[in-house]
Parts: C-alpha cells; structure tokens; sequence
C-alpha cells in the first residue's frame, strides 16, 4: 500500500467474530455470551480516531458484549445481526460520508468477501479463509482477537507519516520523569 491510498482511507470496517475476537463463540450454561477483545486493537482503534478518522462494525450476530465493546471505544457506526453484509456496507458509507475507495474493511470469512472487494482496501487477518486472503490486498501477520485490527491500523498511519506522532505522544510525559 502506497501513501497516497493509505491517505484516502477514512473509514475502517471491521468484522467482528474472528477479526476482533479469536471468533470463539462462548456461551454460558444459561445461553449468555461472553467474547474477548484485544486490548492493543482497542488502543489503535481509538488512535485511529483521534486522526479523525471513523470506524464501523458490520457483524452476522447480533451480541451484547460487542454492543458494549463498540459503545466503550466510542463506535457509533455499527450494523450487528447483519444475514447480507452488502446493505449493510452501503448505509454505512452513506452515514460515514465515505465513498467505498476511501474505506479499508478487515475480515476473515466468506461473508466479508464483497466487502474486502469493494473497500479500497481489504484486508484478510492472518486467520482468515483462503477465500478472503486471496481477495485481500493486505493480509496481517497477526491474527483475529490478537492484535490484528491495530496491526493494520499501524500499517496504514505509518504509510501517511501519522503513527510517528501518534506515538510521540505518549513519550512526551518522559520530559517531566527527574533524571537520576
């Protein structure tokens, strides 16, 4: 990926079940789900955001916990218990205000393959079917739930010169550290 689209991108779409999670599915006894997040792409989605940039969630299954998830990382732009991801997709860009070549969408199974065909660009988790790699333009070396989503992230900010300052800014506390 070249600077000048990894500039365009304004919107990241994600996927949820093995993108933001490992795409377990936990139930209890009583049928309450439960799903795991990594910490590291909660971290770089709202890095992401603090560039101005937005996020989506289109999802198959509707869940609680991803709700939650999604209303924690400031993520307003969310489509769950989606049976076709394509309608899904176009009210998104509409909402978002993005054409799909300014989108980048990251999936890992066969219901993500028109999106990841259509955004400007797809990218498949390390994780992800065959399918979807091969459709892909970027594919992680992490895995879905293990840091993938800021993987890609980090790929895309350091293509337009912004993770460097992004990262900065957390060292700029250093300077006030007493020197021993």
């Amino acid at each position: 990926m070249d600077h000048d689209t990894a500039a365009r991108i304004r919107l990241l779409c994600l996927d949820v079940d093995g993108v933001m999670t490992d795409g377990r599915l936990q139930l209890d006894a009583d049928g309450r789900e439960a799903k795991s997040f990594h910490i590291h792409d909660g971290l770089g989605i709202k890095l992401w955001q603090a560039t101005g940039r937005q996020v989506a969630v289109i999802t198959g299954r509707s869940s609680k916990p991803v709700r939650d998830r999604c209303q924690e990382l400031g993520i307003t732009l969310l489509a769950d218990g989606q049976e076709k991801k394509w309608p899904a997709w176009n009210n998104i860009l509409a909402k978002a205000g993005v054409s799909a070549e300014a989108s980048a969408m990251i999936g890992d199974d066969l219901p993500d393959l028109p999106l990841i065909q259509a955004a400007g660009v797809g990218i498949a988790v390390a994780n992800a079917v065959p399918e979807v790699k091969d459709m892909a333009d970027l594919v992680t070396t992490r895995a879905g739930g293990d840091g993938a989503i800021r993987e890609a992230i980090q790929l895309i900010l350091t293509q337009t010169g912004e993770w460097k300052s992004l990262v900065q800014s957390f060292t700029s506390d250093l300077a006030e550290v007493p020197q021993s």
